[in-house]
């Protein structure tokens, strides 16, 4: 027999998702007011009004049974991009690039994500596990039920292999949903060149991680300095050929056409594109690649932000992200959608969407995640607040005071 998971009603509104079939330049959610949701065997098994959900599904046979009481209640967030698992502290960069120090000077005093990755390689694999799950608690408390994590603070093979063991043991023992990259082309090691080490990812790597078995998705960082596009595309093109999915950062601090291989590739996301031209965002658009937008990485850098608008009128899918790292250490997506708003002119329903749906998109789900439509898994966010514009209009403030993961509460 089917068991009554939760049913949470006598919402204020209650944010179903956008439409996934129209992208737009105006995004919508369709929301119903005075709304409940019905969670069966972990799945929305009914939405809609008040008093049509609960006459289905009585609170009273709920295991769970939430009286939202004028309250918000929204998909939960889906943080489709992070680098949340490493070790160590580079607070004292925040503070180096404050007195005008740049990021680029900084990775090459040995400082950036090499300094992490020396930090990353002396930790165990239990360490870095117990790491990523105090990472992913504050993630959760601020309404993310699906999040992204990147290796590639290992940059060789057994530290990159340590690193996502230990996202599978955070995966394993955790209630977010953790979704693995291989990024062992994150950073060129320190005595190497890029066109060596990229042979390296390929010939050495790549074939280990999938015969461990638990990336999901390769990702490479296209930029100057770092890596090239050919280079890139070598990777990608061998990730996929071992059944990883393409995904890329692209056209962060220079347009290098990052964009454009991730269109060539047919990858999943595309990430950043603070660089990206009209040009970029219809060829993402024509390939389906989904426009992964950062501002909070923006904000910590003190850089131009992205401009959604490009990418929405292309026709382009937007998620938005934490790029939650050592260098923009924020897990809050309710920030991520304030800045979004308040920076790159979004509106809160089409940056909750991009923070929801969005962010599911970018991880190739098709199954509804990120939506509370019949079928979705049951994750929801009952915030503290009569309304979604709540998320972005009490900026840093986290709004989210209940989470329902599968049904189940998790927190709050």
């Amino acid at each position: 027999m089917s068991e009554l998971d939760a049913v949470v009603y006598d919402a204020a509104e209650v944010v179903v998702g956008p439409d996934d079939d129209v992208p737009g330049t105006k995004p919508s959610l369709e929301r119903y007011e005075d709304g409940a949701v019905a969670i069966v065997d972990g799945s929305v098994t009914a939405v809609g009004p008040t008093e049509a959900v609960i006459r289905e599904h009585p609170p009273e046979n709920a295991e769970t049974a939430i009286d939202a009481g004028g309250r918000s209640v929204i998909p939960g967030f889906v943080d489709s991009h992070t680098h949340a698992l490493f070790a160590g502290d580079r607070s004292d960069e925040f503070a180096a690039r404050l007195r005008g120090a740049k990021y680029q000077e900084i990775l090459a005093e040995g400082g950036g994500i090499l300094r992490t990755v020396r930090a990353v390689r002396e930790a165990t694999v239990g360490e870095l596990a117990a790491n990523l799950g105090e990472q992913l608690d504050v993630a959760l408390a601020h309404g993310s039920t699906t999040v992204e994590v990147k290796s590639g603070y290992g940059l060789d093979r057994g530290t990159e292999l340590r690193m996502l063991e230990a996202i599978d043991r955070a995966d394993e023992a955790h209630p977010v949903d953790v979704v693995p990259t291989f990024m062992g082309a994150h950073a060129v090691p320190a005595g190497e060149d890029a066109g060596t080490y990229a042979e390296r990812v390929i010939d050495e790597q790549l074939p280990a991680v999938a015969d461990q078995g638990i990336a999901e998705f390769c990702d490479v960082f296209c930029e100057e300095d770092v890596f090239t596009p050919d280079q890139s595309r070598r990777i990608l093109e061998t990730g996929r050929e071992y059944g990883l999915a393409p995904k890329i950062h692209a056209e962060e601090f220079a347009r290098t056409g990052g964009a454009q291989v991730a269109a060539d590739l047919g990858a999943v996301s595309a990430d950043h594109l603070l660089r990206a031209t009209d040009g970029d965002a219809a060829a993402l658009a024509d390939a389906d690649v989904v426009a992964t937008l950062l501002p909070a990485a923006a904000f910590s850098l003190g850089t131009d932000y992205a401009e959604p608008g490009r990418f929405r009128e292309a026709g382009a899918r937007v998620a938005l992200a934490s790029d939650f790292n050592p260098n923009c250490h924020s897990q809050s997506m309710g920030f991520t959608v304030a800045l979004a708003c308040a920076e790159m002119k979004m509106t809160p329903a089409g940056a909750i969407a991009a923070a929801t749906r969005g962010g599911a998109l970018a991880l190739g789900r098709d199954d509804g995640t990120g939506t509370l439509r019949e079928g979705a898994s049951g994750d929801l966010l009952v915030l503290d607040a009569p309304s979604h514009v709540h998320v972005p209009y009490s900026f840093g403030v986290n709004r989210v005071e209940t989470v329902l993961k599968g049904g189940e509460r998790v927190d709050g």
